[in-house]
């Protein structure tokens, strides 16, 4: 009767620990990256059916010793991707960790992206301050900052591409924009100092025939000083492919020449009133930073007031073979216990996962099943102490049958 004392007390301590697990996976039912756990239980060791050192080579003679838990098994399971609007809260759709590393050096890892950028530029964990690690070049950690790039110094025009009408009046007088033309109609170069020119084009026709079309001059005025100029040959209205990219060269004043091309495929040489303007150009001016945020692959994009999207820094991705190769940490964080079985990469690398921007995952805490779990922890205690209660009630029996 002592023994089922004691094997009924190892069920009150086993199942007290379950309870324990439960509470804390219940508790942290709604914080981000949180992986839920569950006990393991198992028999304890086996002895002989006399209890007094005789054989227990048949089953039927052993006795059990009640009940042991070997520890907690963590559930990976990938939790709910809940939309925040927030383009620096980060999830991974996939089995990817974001790596983390604090002020000490030590390299964590997490499932919950929630991060921001410092004071410094730096980009860091929201709730303990840990930079985030990208990949470099040579696939080491490297933080992410925005140090040097709150603007973007533009860069200067080369390429522009026109459309519209230049009017076939049937002789060789120039045509060229109104004299206050819209923007559209006038070809704004910016330099290398980031000044911005704004020069008029002009067409004249040089030479005209049946079988080999018109011949046109381009000239560019800045004001009324002619400061560029190419050809090109219209047929049938439209401008041969071999002649349709016009180069010319415009240097701005105290500055080195500059190489303009100017894609004149889009035009037409016919009847009709003037329209030749710019449809698009890759010139830009200088621009600050507008926002940030990260693409699937975990590559940072800056956005500038120019319109510049500029690539930064690659997210830098762990995952592992086995949970038993994980350790929590708290703080949504975890560790890593077997180096053998941890992996390093991007998004968009296989098993690692896509990264996913505005979004954070949430934990993967199943209710219905803690609770559930949570009737047969409470069976099992009120089993085992019921167990322990009539074994007290046999022995308080056997005191009294002696004192009698």
């Amino acid at each position: 009767m002592l023994e089922s004392i004691y094997v009924g007390m190892t069920g009150l301590l086993g199942y007290s620990r379950g309870l324990r697990v439960i509470a804390n996976n219940t508790a942290n039912l709604n914080t981000p990256g949180f992986k839920s756990s569950s006990l393991q239980f198992a028999d304890m060791f086996y002895t002989g059916g006399n209890l007094g050192g005789g054989s227990a080579n048949q089953n039927y003679s052993q006795v059990g010793f009640g009940l042991n838990t070997l520890g907690t098994t963590m559930s990976f399971k990938q939790g709910e991707l809940r939309q925040t609007g927030n383009d620096l809260d980060m999830a991974v759709d996939g089995q990817g960790l974001f790596v983390l590393k604090d002020a000490d050096g030590k390299v964590t890892y997490t499932r919950a992206g929630q991060f921001e950028f410092n004071t410094n530029g730096v980009l860091v964990n929201r709730a303990g301050g840990e930079k985030v690690m990208a990949l470099d070049e040579n696939g080491g950690f490297t933080e992410i900052s925005l140090a040097g790039q709150t603007t973007d110094l533009g860069r200067p025009s080369s390429t522009f591409k026109l459309d519209g009408v230049i009017p076939s009046t049937g002789g060789t007088t120039p045509q060229q924009p109104p004299a206050s033309p819209p923007d559209r109609m006038t070809i704004q170069v910016i330099d290398a100092m980031q000044v911005r020119h704004v020069l008029t084009p002009r067409f004249t026709v040089i030479s005209s025939s049946a079988t080999a079309g018109v011949n046109m001059k381009i000239e560019l005025l800045d004001g009324t000083t002619v400061v560029g100029s190419g050809q090109l040959v219209y047929l049938d209205g439209k401008p041969k492919p071999e002649s349709a990219s016009v180069s010319i060269t415009y240097t701005p004043p105290g500055l080195d020449p500059m190489a303009l091309t100017l894609d004149m495929t889009e035009t037409r040489f016919s009847g009709g009133t003037y329209s030749v303007g710019v449809q698009s150009q890759d010139g830009l001016g200088s621009g600050s930073l507008s926002g940030t945020a990260f693409d699937a692959s975990g590559t940072l994009k800056m956005t500038y007031t120019n319109g510049r999207t500029v690539n930064g820094r690659q997210l830098a991705l762990a995952r592992f073979d086995s949970p038993d190769a994980v350790g929590a940490l708290g703080n949504n964080q975890f560790e890593i216990l077997n180096k053998d079985a941890w992996h390093f990469g991007t998004g968009g690398e296989g098993a690692f996962g896509s990264v996913v921007s505005g979004r954070v995952e949430i934990s993967n805490v199943d209710l219905s099943q803690e609770f559930s779990d949570l009737v047969i922890m409470q069976r099992g205690y009120q089993a085992s102490s019921q167990v322990i209660s009539t074994a007290n009630d046999m022995l308080q029996e056997l005191f009294s049958m002696k004192s009698k």
